[in-house]
């Protein structure tokens, strides 16, 4: 079983309701944790969290948190759930001439996300995404 997988699982034990955004390698041995909850992410979860990760702290440092305004998009769901939202996609290799495409979710199926922008629409097989987060807009920012 892989490291994300195991944590998943843990997660679910500990909460089926703890979601694992994003799990990030953010040094040789550090992990960053990306969790969400319905009722929101304290510092007593993430607390909560870590503690149950525990021994991970063997081999690695590990940091907890929210998914932020810049929220990770990860799982065909999370794109399906910010429909209309702005996001950044970044591609591992070239899609249509380029890598990085900044624009609003149109549709999302378990394929793939096609992104609208200025100059049209692009649709990007989610296999081929290396990272995307959400692009907060000052409305949402100052809400």
């Amino acid at each position: 079983m892989d490291l994300q997988q195991d944590i998943e699982n843990r997660l679910q034990e500990l909460d089926p309701r703890i979601e694992l955004i994003a799990l990030e390698e953010s040094g040789p041995d550090a992990l960053r944790l990306f969790i969400d909850h319905p009722d929101g992410v304290t510092l007593g979860l993430c607390e909560r969290v870590t503690a149950c990760l525990r021994d991970l702290l063997v081999d690695h440092s590990l940091e907890v948190s929210s998914p932020g305004l810049e929220r990770p998009l990860t799982k065909p769901e999370h794109f399906r759930r910010f429909l209309g939202h702005t996001v950044r996609v970044r591609t591992r290799d070239p899609v249509d001439g380029r890598r990085s495409f900044t624009g609003t979710i149109a549709a999302a199926d378990e394929s793939a996300v096609e992104v609208s922008l200025p100059e049209g629409a692009v649709t990007i097989p989610h296999e081929r995404i290396r990272r995307s987060n959400l692009v907060p807009n000052a409305s949402e920012v100052f809400k």
